[in-house]
């Protein structure tokens, strides 16, 4: 079908969009000059930007003051350029129309991040986040199984969507659990991985290990270094009197399950982002996947939760304590 990109449709589209984008900077004017209404100068380049959908509209200086500078913040700003833009199944061109993972894909490539064009691929870009109790704007969230539907986080329970047909771009609440939360940008890079090891006193040598196999297997950063610490207290020789060995106190057997040696630090972080990665993706939550290391996969299942073994418990509080999630 063609689309009359002159038609009423399309000038409504980019008409709402030109109205956030006035709403916006007369805000940041009246903040710094104390009155209601913006320059000549500001206006026209603001209002060229958003009547051609180009420009630095969503990411430029106009905007660091209340858009934050993390990647997911500036993609947030941008995904609000397109509100009120029909959904078009398949749509990839605001002046037309947008489905939801061409919004998604539209606003990350404004702040020059590559995404893939369909939901289920973007579902699996970036870095897991474990719950919506932990996101944070600019978040993917994706829903069903398999994943038909994408949008982005935008806090307090609200998120942008290009929701369905007869619909347009808005912000809608967050009305189901999502089956995945991905975090882009450099705020979930090896960068914090190692931060976060460094935070939970881990030697130097342990944190560039966490901090590859958080990024190889789409970890929460810290979650290794976290565990490291509960099990081993970072010692790498340690042996408990069950058996476990190494860094990440790997029985035997496990080790050779997931082809290990558990003395080795790189093979033995390896094999423990492993196990982590499996079960953030089998049970969907933090402390599930860290009940599920000490306890094992199969009493989670059993108990439909975390396993009503004090030591467990007592595991699983230690380890989030260490993440700093309560």
């Amino acid at each position: 079908m063609t689309v009359d990109t002159a038609g009423p449709g399309a000038a409504l589209a980019r008409m709402a969009a030109i109205q956030t984008v006035i709403a916006s900077v007369s805000g940041t004017a009246a903040r710094a000059t104390g009155t209601s209404a913006t320059t000549g100068s500001t206006f026209d380049s603001v209002y060229g930007a958003a009547l051609q959908g180009t420009g630095d509209v969503a990411g430029g200086d106009l905007f660091a003051g209340n858009a934050g500078t993390d990647v997911g913040s500036r993609a947030v700003t941008a995904a609000r350029r397109y509100l009120g833009v029909p959904y078009v199944w398949g749509g990839t061109d605001p002046a037309t129309g947008l489905d939801c993972s061409g919004l998604v894909q539209r606003a990350y490539a404004d702040v020059g991040v590559r995404l893939p064009r369909v939901a289920a691929d973007q579902a699996r870009a970036g870095t897991a986040v474990p719950d919506l109790a932990h996101a944070r704007p600019g978040d993917l969230l994706a829903f069903n199984s398999p994943v038909t539907h994408i949008a982005i986080y935008v806090g307090d329970g609200k998120m942008i969507a290009a929701p369905k047909r007869g619909d347009v771009v808005k912000v809608q609440d967050v009305y189901a659990t999502p089956t995945a939360i991905r975090r882009l940008g450099p705020t979930v890079a090896t960068g914090a991985a190692t931060s976060a090891g460094a935070a939970s006193g881990a030697p130097a040598a342990l944190q560039q290990l966490f901090a590859a196999a958080t990024s190889r297997y789409d970890l929460p950063a810290g979650l290794l270094a976290a565990v490291a610490k509960a099990e081993s207290g970072f010692d790498t020789r340690a042996v408990s009197s069950a058996g476990a060995q190494g860094l990440m106190q790997l029985m035997p057997a496990t080790a050779r399950g997931l082809g290990v040696d558990p003395l080795d630090p790189a093979q033995a972080v390896d094999g423990a982002a492993r196990m982590l990665s499996r079960d953030l993706g089998r049970f969907g939550s933090l402390d599930l996947a860290v009940a599920a290391y000490n306890a094992g996969a199969g009493a989670v299942q059993r108990y439909g939760g975390v396993p009503p073994y004090a030591e467990t418990q007592q595991y699983v509080r230690r380890v989030l304590g260490y993440l700093g999630v309560s």
